[in-house]
């Protein structure tokens, strides 16, 4: 499977929220998380995961993430980054 430009299209989903323990991934308030986006391949997912951290930086509990979505929905292409 490719977009439009040609690329194969690897989804990534990027999401996070305050989490109730650091270290941890239990999220606090699920009703609070914050979907960023789905993105095309890991490269734009990273971008924006770097942001939202970046940003949410002075909040030791918040932490985002990212999930590659495309190991799910074809899991027999777990070499695909």
């Amino acid at each position: 499977m490719s977009g439009s430009d040609g690329k194969q299209q690897l989804l990534h989903l990027v999401f996070g929220g305050e989490l109730t323990e650091l270290g941890g991934t239990e999220f606090r308030d699920l009703d609070a998380l914050d979907v960023v986006g789905i993105y095309p391949d890991y490269q734009s997912a990273a971008a924006a995961w770097k942001a939202k951290a970046q940003a949410s930086v002075d909040n030791a509990h918040m932490r985002y993430f990212v999930v590659h979505l495309h190991r799910l929905l074809e899991p027999q292409n777990k070499a695909d980054a």
